[in-house]
Parts: structure tokens; C-alpha cells; sequence
């Protein structure tokens, strides 16, 4: 096969790698943090609406039930963001689709803020939703399509960094909107969040669109250059071009700026070989993507975040302003070690990472189950049990935030193939967000059936099996390109996949640059 300038046979992106640490690619990081600002939409509505469900239950004389409904119910309107979101970034690109997803997330901002009623409030947090799912679904996919593979870990787990920071901003307005007259505050707390969505709608005039659709579209000029950016060096640029070229069947000897391409992905044909006829190894690869995002959020997370002050109040802080300040420092928390996982994905690798993690959480759920038990059943106040209430609480976000909540998002963007990711990204969505709508819409009903520590020690025992899922089915994918991840799933033996310093798989290392993962069997 004719290489490319540069390019000798059997050289993978790894040989590119300096012997030196690599300086970050600015360009590459830009984009990243564009696009992941889109993240910020979710995580701002479930931060708010943790504190402003207070407020609305006074304001609007709802029902326990209506504000689990209220809650809950907007994950099951994003998945029909996130059903679309697939087919509509692969119509009209990953760029003009997190401009949409910012377009219709203000419009439900503006209905959430004027709600007159309960009814009414539920059909602006419908808008939102769907705005929302598409949001979810197109941010890691972006982000993952334009990174180098040097630093994908690290700059795939931006999305998870805006969620935690949205969900601060959504803390934080809680408090000082709280002063405010009953009729106004939580109108107040929702309205404000158009302002995200502005700058999400400015902030992406200056990203480029991903070049792994550009190609799909024939248009291998504006791909190249932005390749040529993205990438940790010419050669790199040139690899990266090449296998998204044989991915869309261009042959590797067109170089001109625009081509006809006769396999275009446009969602054709996509769910039949992902879920009817699938490879082993692409059946493996749907297992992982919908099971990281199944346990991501069955272990509990939604159920903590948006009910930080119910968790509180159980544990003993009665007074509003008390609630909502230890939900800020939730929040903090939150921020503070998704960050810390940012800067660790490529160092350590999502396999270790992703295990340490949910180990953290499952020592967490149960030592907070069994405290909130005992509180639960005294008839004194225990500070020892508030304050170890208090703390396990952080702990699980901590430990949440720092594994299982970048991760999750980073590894199911990334082990697709090219052809499937953006249906395959959109499927593992919405699983994450049917269960986390479960979670949210239950947690009240839960606490009153079994308890509160009851409700926890259930989040415990998924955890638990969430982490002999991860340590059976999930192998390591650190340093491997997009185009030839496919070879490290079929076998279901995770820990045989070693990495060398580089993070190449050893046993792939004799395999041709240019050979397709879509064409390794498993």
C-alpha cells in the first residue's frame, strides 16, 4: 500500500511520540474546551434544581412524588435529544450540532425562568432536556474525533469537568438566589441558566469542524489542516489522515481537496450491525460502552447530587442556608478531584483508574448507608454520625469524580469505530440517562419504602457489581488510536491487554499502520 509523506510501514501514532514529554497541544486543547462546554448545560440544571425543588414544592404546593417526576423526568427527555443527536451530527457535523444543542437548551432556560405553574414548568424542562441529550451525546464524540492520542484521555474527560463545574454554578446560584421572595428565587435560579448557552453558541464560531467528518465528507483539504493542527506532529497528522481515509474508503493515493465518497456515514444500516449482526468483537465493545454508563449511574450518583439537601437534612442540618452551603462544598469537592483526573487518564490509564474509583465508591456507599442507618434509629443526635454522614458523602462524590465519572464518558467515545461511534455514542447516552432517570425519579419513594440507609445500602451492593463488570469486561485503551481500537476487544480477557510505556499494545505492534481496526478479528 502506498504510504504517506513521511510515513514508513509499521510505524503506529506511538512512534511519534517524543522520548520527551510532549508539549499539549494548544490548538487541540481549545477545541476540547469549547466543545465540553456544552456539558455545562446538564450540570447546571442538576445543580440547581437540587436547591430550587425546595423552593418549588413551598411555591407551587407539589407532592414528594411530582418533584421526583420534576427531577427525574428530564434524562427521559434528553434521550430523545440523544436519539437524534447521532443522526443529526452526522447530517449536519459535530460543530453545528453543539450550536443546536446550545440554541434549544436557552429556550428551555426561558420557559423554566416565566413558569407560571407546575404544568408549565415541566414542558420548559422538556425543551431543556432535549437540548440537554444532545449536549451529552456530541461533546465527547467532538472531542474524542480531534484530540491526539497522546493526550485523548486527558482532554476526552473535559465534558465530565464542565458537568462538576455546572453542578457548582448550580450550588452556588442556589445560595444566592435563596435570599430572594419564594415566587422569585427559583424562578431566578432556572432563568440564568441562558447564559451558558450563550457563550456555548459564541464560543463555537472559533472551533473547527472534526476532521473525521470532514472526511466522511470528501472534504480532505479543510480535514488536513485541521489535522495538521490538532496533531502532535506532521507525520501524526498524516497517520491520523490516512485511517480515517481508508475508514471512508478513500483510496490512500487521493490527495485532492475534495473527493466523492461513496460510503458516507449517515446512520444507515448502523443499529442492525451494532446490536442484530454484530462482530465479537463490536458485541464487546456495546457490552462495555452501555455497561460503564449503566453502573456510572445505578451506583447512585444522580440520587446524591440532586437530593444533597434531603441527604443532609436526614443527617441532621435542618436550616436551608446550612443545606445549600454543604451542597456548594459537594460541589467543590466534585470539581476539585475531576480535575485531579484530568492531568492522571493518560498518565495511569482508564483501567487502574476506573477500578480505584469504584472501590472508593463502594467502601463510601456502605459506610454511609450503615451511619445514616444508625442515625436514622437513635433517638439522640449522634455528631459523630452526622459528621461521618457528611464525610462519606464527599468521599463518594470524590471518589466518583476522580474514576468513574471521566471515564465513563472518555472510554465509550473512544472504542467505537469510526462508522458506528456517533449511533454507538448516542446508545451508550441513553442508557446513562434512562438510569439516571430511574435513580432521580425513585430516591424520595425509595428513602420512604426501605429507609434512607436502605436506599444506600442498595447503591452499595450495584456498585459492587459494577466493579466485577469493569474488572471482567473493560480492557485498557491508553495511547491507541480511534482507528485501531476494535483490536482490543472480542476476548473478554481484560488484564491480558498489556501496554507498553507508550501506551501501543504490545501484540499489535508488528500490525501495519494502515490497516483498519474495523478489519483485525478478534
Amino acid at each position: 500500500m502506498t504510504q504517506g509523506k513521511g510515513v514508513e510501514a509499521g510505524q503506529t501514532v506511538g512512534d511519534f511520540n517524543p522520548s520527551k514529554k510532549p508539549k499539549r497541544n494548544k490548538y487541540a486543547f481549545g477545541c476540547a474546551i469549547l466543545a465540553s462546554m456544552t456539558s455545562i448545560l446538564l450540570g447546571y440544571d442538576i445543580g440547581v434544581m437540587s436547591g430550587a425543588a425546595m423552593y418549588i414544592k413551598r411555591d407551587l404546593k407539589v407532592s414528594d412524588v411530582q418533584i421526583e417526576i420534576l427531577l427525574g423526568i428530564i434524562n427521559l427527555y434528553s434521550l430523545i435529544g440523544s436519539c437524534l443527536a447521532g443522526r443529526t451530527s452526522d447530517w449536519i457535523g459535530r460543530r453545528y450540532t453543539i450550536v443546536f444543542a446550545g440554541t434549544i437548551f436557552f429556550a428551555g432556560a426561558i420557559l423554566m425562568g416565566f413558569s407560571p405553574n407546575y404544568l408549565f414548568l415541566m414542558f420548559g424542562r422538556f425543551v431543556a432536556g432535549i437540548g440537554i441529550g444532545y449536549a451529552l451525546m456530541i461533546a465527547p464524540v467532538y472531542t474524542a474525533e480531534v484530540s491526539p492520542a497522546s493526550t485523548r484521555g486527558f482532554l476526552t474527560s473535559f465534558p465530565e469537568v464542565f458537568i462538576n463545574g455546572g453542578i457548582l454554578l448550580g450550588y452556588i446560584s442556589n445560595y444566592a438566589f435563596s435570599k430572594l421572595s419564594l415566587k422569585l428565587g427559583w424562578r431566578m435560579m432556572l432563568g440564568v441558566g441562558v447564559f451558558p448557552s450563550i457563550l456555548l453558541t459564541l464560543g463555537v464560531l472559533a472551533m473547527p469542524e472534526s476532521p473525521r467528518w470532514l472526511v466522511m465528507r470528501g472534504r480532505l483539504g479543510e480535514a488536513t489542516k485541521v489535522l495538521n493542527k490538532t496533531s502532535d506532529s506532521k507525520e501524526e497528522a498524516q497517520l491520523r489522515l490516512a485511517e480515517i481515509k481508508q475508514a471512508a474508503g478513500i483510496p490512500e493515493s487521493c490527495n485532492d481537496d475534495v473527493v466523492q465518497v461513496t460510503k458516507q456515514s449517515t446512520g444507515e444500516g448502523v443499529w442492525k450491525e451494532l446490536f442484530l449482526h454484530p462482530t465479537p468483537a463490536i458485541r464487546h465493545i456495546v457490552i462495555a460502552a452501555l455497561g460503564i454508563h449503566f453502573f456510572q449511574q445505578a451506583s447512585g450518583v444522580d440520587a446524591v447530587v440532586l437530593y444533597s439537601p434531603t441527604i443532609f437534612e436526614k443527617a441532621g442540618i435542618t436550616d436551608d442556608t446550612q443545606k445549600l452551603l454543604a451542597t456548594v462544598a459537594v460541589g467543590f469537592v466534585k470539581t476539585i478531584f475531576i480535575l485531579v483526573a484530568t492531568f492522571m487518564l493518560d498518565r495511569v490509564g482508564r483501567r487502574p483508574l476506573l477500578l480505584s474509583s469504584v472501590g472508593g465508591m463502594v467502601l463510601s456507599l456502605l459506610t454511609l448507608a450503615i451511619s445514616l442507618t444508625i442515625i436514622d434509629q437513635s433517638k439522640s443526635k449522634l455528631m459523630w454520625a452526622i459528621g461521618l454522614s457528611i464525610t462519606m458523602v464527599l468521599t463518594y462524590v470524590a471518589t466518583f469524580s476522580i474514576g468513574a465519572g471521566p471515564i465513563t464518558w472518555v472510554y465509550s467515545s473512544e472504542i467505537f469505530p469510526l462508522r458506528l461511534r456517533a449511533q454507538g455514542a448516542a446508545a451508550g447516552v441513553v442508557v446513562n440517562r434512562t438510569t439516571s432517570g430511574v435513580i432521580s425519579m425513585t430516591f424520595l419513594s425509595l428513602t420512604k419504602a426501605i429507609t434512607i440507609g436502605g436506599a444506600f445500602f442498595l447503591y452499595f451492593g450495584i456498585a459492587a457489581i459494577g466493579w466485577l463488570f469493569f474488572y471482567t469486561v473493560l480492557p485498557e485503551t491508553r495511547g491507541k488510536t480511534l482507528e485501531d481500537m476494535e483490536g482490543s476487544f472480542g476476548t473478554f480477557r481484560a488484564k491480558s491487554n498489556n501496554t507498553n510505556n507508550n501506551g501501543i499494545e504490545n501484540g499489535n505492534a508488528k500490525v501495519s499502520q494502515l490497516q483498519l481496526a474495523t478489519n483485525l478479528q478478534p
